[in-house]
């Protein structure tokens, strides 16, 4: 019987040397530098590059890769553990090579593109070189892609797009986007798109404005407003055929699902870590915070909360590289996209109200934190969508019944029992 709960010995010498080398070398980075995705900034170049080097030495860069792309081809579940020391530190995933939202618009390229945009476009990518961007949603549009309006129109070998999308992150930096365009108003809702490579620089690519999260200044934000103005890429532009954005979409969605919940854990961890130090070393009428019980319950809740979702995005790795087939998982992965915000937020929110003012400052994470679970609950669809996700799934597993009275009602049940074992109670009876 195949049940586990433990790491192989030579893996977790692996996650050792992560750990350690994550938190001595990379989390200092976050202090020193802007933003992780600013490749061509002298400064990231001079102290980021050589931690590269050391990682891709140790063979553990871009692990999310299989060998036909240089990576070592590791599960989702090796992938998972990973992630979720990795989640610790902004350059983390830069570091390791494994940074959103390039690795999905790797995989895109990977699948879809032609040899020459893999030479141009997806090596730089993948040596980090260069950084994209996935442009998607819409103003107006929310949570429901059916409803966007930016149309890409064949003109002779040109696509001509127009319209504008919201929340593009990274835009600022990137070398192209990979952008999900209406090219068939007319056809049904999941055929009316396609998706298309456009090289950042392209005229009428204009960025609106940068956009920043909470209290961020709009000149450092990371997720553009775009707007297309007759955008003109060639035919050959097209990532898998005309109609096939949704497709071409789930792709990059599945596995990064996984990587993002896994970088929560590790985020979660780090603000709980924080916790526990704070109460063991503040002390109030006249007793270490530890000692109140109420402080207690809040230690108590948020390593269970943890722990629960930890094990269900390790449980969700697992059936991944079980099955080799995310449509089998998505109730899986739908779940644990779900309750990642709440788990986040509340074990954040826990470790800033007890570290008091001192928690609410800017001189700790906290508060950045707390708008990143939000973040969460928003980013690759809202939270209710992805619940409304996991109720269709568990249902079909279920079947109604046409009887007048539920299969569990009491009296109906006993009656069932009276007539299959009955007639064995009276034989029994009349023995005696």
């Amino acid at each position: 019987m195949a049940w586990d709960f433990e790491t192989e010995p030579e893996f977790q010498k692996e996650l050792d040397w992560i750990e350690q080398f994550v938190r001595e070398e990379v989390e200092p980075l976050e202090h020193v530098l802007g933003s992780q995705y600013d490749v061509h900034n002298p400064r990231n170049q001079k102290l980021v590059r050589p931690l590269q080097a050391e990682v891709r030495k140790r063979k553990l860069w871009a692990c999310h890769l299989g060998p036909e792309l240089g990576g070592p081809g590791y599960g989702q579940l090796k992938l998972a553990l990973m992630n979720e020391i990795l989640g610790r530190a902004r350059f983390a995933s830069v570091v390791f090579g494994t940074q959103a939202p390039d690795t999905g618009n790797a995989e895109i390229l990977a699948h879809y593109g032609t040899p020459e945009q893999k030479k141009q476009f997806l090596e730089p990518l993948l040596n980090n070189e260069i950084v994209s961007c996935f442009s998607m949603t819409e103003p107006h549009a929310g949570a429901d892609p059916k409803m966007f309006k930016c149309r890409a129109e064949l003109k002779g070998d040109f696509w001509v797009i127009n319209g504008e999308k919201w929340f593009s992150s990274n835009a600022r930096f990137s070398s192209f986007l990979i952008v999900m365009v209406v090219t068939d108003p007319e056809a049904p809702p999941h055929q009316k798109m396609s998706m298309f490579l456009v090289p950042t620089d392209t005229p009428g690519v204009k960025i609106v404005r940068n956009v920043g999260l909470g209290t961020e200044h709009e000149e450092t934000g990371e997720h553009a407003y775009i707007r297309y103005e007759d955008v003109r890429v060639p035919r050959e532009n097209l990532l898998g055929q005309r109609g096939q954005g949704f497709e071409v979409a789930q792709t990059r969605l599945g596995g990064g699902r996984i990587h993002h919940a896994m970088r929560t854990v590790g985020q979660v961890r780090k603000a709980f870590d924080m916790m526990c130090e704070r109460v063991l070393s503040r002390e109030t009428q006249g007793e270490s915070l530890a000692n109140k019980q109420m402080v207690q319950e809040q230690i108590a809740d948020s390593w269970i909360e943890m722990e629960q979702f930890r094990l269900l995005v390790l449980r969700t790795a697992w059936r991944i590289d079980k099955y080799k087939d995310y449509r089998k998982v998505l109730k899986d992965i739908a779940a644990i996209k779900a309750l990642m915000p709440k788990v986040y937020h509340d074990v954040v929110y826990r470790a800033l109200r007890l570290h008091g003012a001192l928690g609410l400052s800017n001189e700790m994470p906290f508060s950045a934190q707390m708008v990143e679970s939000f973040m969460t609950s928003l980013a690759d669809g809202p939270t209710e969508v992805h619940k409304v996700t996991v109720a269709r799934r568990v249902l079909r597993e279920y079947k109604g019944t046409d009887g007048l009275f539920p299969s569990g009602h009491l009296v109906s049940r006993r009656e069932q029992a009276i007539a299959k074992y009955g007639k064995l109670l009276e034989l029994e009876v009349g023995n005696l």
